[in-house]
Parts: C-alpha cells; sequence; structure tokens
C-alpha cells in the first residue's frame, strides 16, 4: 500500500442501541439484541430479527424538512452513524469537503416502497406520500450523507450482498492509497423489510430462534438492520492534525468464486483466497494473528466452510486463537454487516475485549479444538485481528487490523 491507513473515527446504529459507547458496554455485558420482530407483521415460520429500537438514528437536522422527509431507515442509520465517525475524527468542515465516501448496501429504501404498495393497495393512499419512493434507490444514503455533512470528494456505493460494506472499506483504503483522498468514510447500512425477510426464511435459512453461531444446534440465522461508519486517513495526515487513530488498516483481500447464486463455495475457495490475501498484503504470518471476529451466520454450512477456511489458512495456530461472532449479538445486518463487525473489531483492539458468541451454549464437537469464546467475553492483549464478510454470489473479503501505537 502506498499509504498507512489508520481509522480514526467510528459511529454506529444498531440493535443494541444509537452510539459506540452504548455497542461497547453491550459487547462487554454480553447482551443479545436479537428479539421479537415488531417492524412489520409476519406470518411464515420465523418470528425474531435484530431490529433498531424505534427512535434510534431518526433525525436529520442538517437536511431541509422535505429532503428529510425522503429519507429511509437505511438513509437516516447512515446519517446518524456517519455524523458520529466524523466527530469522533474531528474532522471539520475543510476535512470533510475532500474526503471520499463509500457505501456498502443491499435494501435501501425497500422498506418504504413496501409500505407505500401495501398502503395504496388498502385504500390509504393519502396516508403515505409517494415521495417516500425517492429513497428507494442504494445510492440515496451517500446522497443524504454527502448532503448534510457536505462531503464532496470521490463518491461510491457498493452492493456485494452481505460483504458489500467490508468492501466499501476497502475501496475508501484504496482511494487513500492511490492519492484520491487524504480522509475517507467508509459506511455500510441496511434495514429489515418484508422483502429479505420472507426471501431468507424462504431459502429456509433462519433460525426460529436467536441465532446460534457455531452451536451443535445451530439452524440458521437472524436477521439484523443498521449501520457501521468508519473514518479512514493516511496515517501521515492523521499524525499532522493531531489525531488519535482507534486501529489501522494493515491489509485486505477479496475474491468472488461465483460458486452459486446463495450457496457458499464447498471448499470455501473465495473466503480462503481473501484471508490469505490479507495476511499477505499486511505482512501477517498465522502467529501474528490474536482475534477472529468470524462471519459467523449460524446457518450449519456457513459455519462448516468458514471453520474449514480458518484451519487451512491458520493451521495449528488457529487452536490459539479466539473466535467469536457477534452476529449473536446483532444479528446478519446484511450490507451492513461488514462495516459494523470492523468496527467491532476495532473495539476488540482498541480495548482489549474479545466479545463472545452470546447465544452458543454447545459448541459443535467438529470444532472441540478451536477456542470459541462463548457465554461471556474477555479481557486479552490483541495485536492483530482478522474479521470477514461472505456475500451471496461468492463476494468474500478480509480485512487485516492492527492495534494503534501508544
Amino acid at each position: 500500500m502506498p499509504a498507512r491507513v489508520v481509522i480514526t473515527g467510528l459511529g454506529v446504529v444498531s440493535a443494541l442501541g444509537g452510539d459506540v459507547p452504548t455497542l461497547i458496554a453491550g459487547l462487554a455485558d454480553g447482551r443479545c439484541g436479537i428479539g421479537k420482530l415488531t417492524l412489520f407483521p409476519y406470518r411464515g415460520r420465523c418470528g425474531y430479527a435484530a431490529q433498531v429500537p424505534e427512535a434510534v438514528g431518526t433525525d436529520a437536522p442538517e437536511l431541509p424538512v422535505a429532503t428529510a422527509r425522503r429519507l429511509s431507515r437505511p438513509d437516516r442509520f447512515a446519517l446518524a452513524a456517519a455524523r458520529e465517525a466524523c466527530r469522533d475524527a474531528g474532522l471539520e468542515p475543510s476535512l470533510r469537503r475532500t474526503a471520499a465516501l463509500c457505501v456498502g448496501a443491499t435494501t435501501g429504501g425497500m422498506f418504504e416502497t413496501e409500505e407505500v404498495y401495501r398502503r395504496r393497495r388498502a385504500g390509504e393512499q393519502r396516508s403515505f406520500r409517494l415521495s417516500r419512493l425517492l429513497g428507494t434507490p442504494l445510492g440515496t444514503s451517500a446522497s443524504a450523507v454527502s448532503q448534510a455533512l457536505a462531503i464532496y470528494g470521490p463518491q461510491a456505493t457498493v452492493s456485494t450482498a452481505c460483504s458489500s460494506s467490508a468492501l466499501a472499506v476497502v475501496l475508501a483504503a484504496e482511494a487513500i492509497g492511490r492519492g484520491e483522498a487524504r480522509v475517507a468514510l467508509a459506511v455500510g447500512t441496511d434495514g429489515l423489510c418484508r422483502l429479505t425477510y420472507a426471501g431468507f426464511d424462504a431459502l429456509q435459512a433462519m433460525d426460529t430462534e436467536p441465532c446460534r453461531p457455531f452451536d451443535r444446534a445451530r439452524q440458521g440465522l437472524s436477521l439484523g438492520e443498521g449501520t457501521g461508519a468508519l473514518v479512514l486517513e493516511d496515517a501521515d495526515h492523521a499524525r499532522a492534525r493531531g489525531a488519535r487513530p482507534h486501529a489501522v488498516l494493515l491489509g485486505w483481500g477479496t475474491a468472488a468464486d461465483a460458486h452459486h447464486v446463495t450457496a457458499p463455495h464447498p471448499a470455501g475457495s473465495g473466503a480462503l483466497a481473501a484471508l490469505r490475501a490479507a495476511l499477505a498484503t499486511a505482512g501477517l504470518s498465522p502467529e501474528a494473528v490474536d482475534y477472529v471476529n468470524a462471519h459467523g451466520t449460524g446457518t450449519p454450512q456457513n459455519d462448516a466452510v468458514e471453520m474449514a477456511v480458518l484451519r487451512a489458512a491458520l493451521g495449528a495456530r488457529l487452536g490459539r486463537i479466539p473466535v467469536s461472532s457477534t452476529k449473536s449479538q446483532l444479528g446478519h445486518c446484511l450490507g451492513a454487516a461488514g462495516a459494523i463487525e470492523t468496527l467491532v473489531t476495532v473495539i476488540a483492539l482498541e480495548k482489549g475485549l474479545v466479545p463472545a458468541t452470546v447465544t452458543l451454549r454447545e459448541p459443535d464437537p467438529a470444532w472441540a479444538d478451536v477456542d470459541l469464546v462463548h457465554r461471556a467475553g474477555r479481557r486479552a492483549a490483541l495485536g492483530a485481528a482478522l474479521t470477514s464478510s461472505y456475500g451471496f454470489g461468492g463476494h468474500d473479503v478480509t480485512l487485516a487490523l492492527g492495534r494503534a501505537a501508544g
């Protein structure tokens, strides 16, 4: 990488609350944000989700009222988290103006679109404005953040399923590495909606209880929603303006095996290639890895493939590395998962806190030699960590992160 990239700002909206301190407290306490779905009625076999609490991440004071009215839930989440991340990084307007902005998402304003359709079918045309449909496209989150926070550098919105915002982090870092920006904001945002909820249920990919990653009785995932936002910055630029890094982005790997529309490659070829590339670009040996924040969805197939990939890449070292999935607390936030879990990994490194897979009760005996952190988190000095995101279609991303000096 031409430039050393550090992470200087964090912002989040999740089922555990509307800011980073609340998330840290929830991770430390082992609180599970997965509960009964209340956003919309659902008659399928599943009924759980990691839903953002009501009124969290809903205000948009920087925007005209008419514009704010059109924002979707993911747009509002993105604005709240981006605002917090920029404030945390101390980004003054002059710095924001030339910053790059990369957003990863999958659902856009689908929930609002569904509501418009439902209400018009019910004859309630006057109760829900058609202008809400203007928040349907995925690009509206980037537009809202750009307009509200005056971010006018290079911009991109990407959608590679569940690895979308991990890829947004990569694109943000590469923009810095190429000298296109000294500062970049990476955002992952997604909201619950009927389409994805019913779709995953139809695939029989969801658990009828809160998900249990790596458990012998795991049955599937629990959908979640929210936003993760990270300010990335050229290390020299951050040092010159006196910014305090939370962590260092050491390297990354991306791959697309294109094995199947929904199923992972049985040997995890793309996931393994991404993980090995992340280690190589970061200059890390398996012995240097101190924590793995796993993709860990809780589906029988995904967990098994991911564990095989970790064994292949990390070898005997895997037995001495704590592994956990925070989807047990935050749900699977789809396009937002990568950014949120990157943020969680940064917190783990900075606070010396290894979060637990809180719903894991009986680890699968096939992985009896793996340090699957469950029941309660633990304190540990961490130097480097990995976090992976695997998307439909074989879109795989692994990030390598390191503790900031000092």
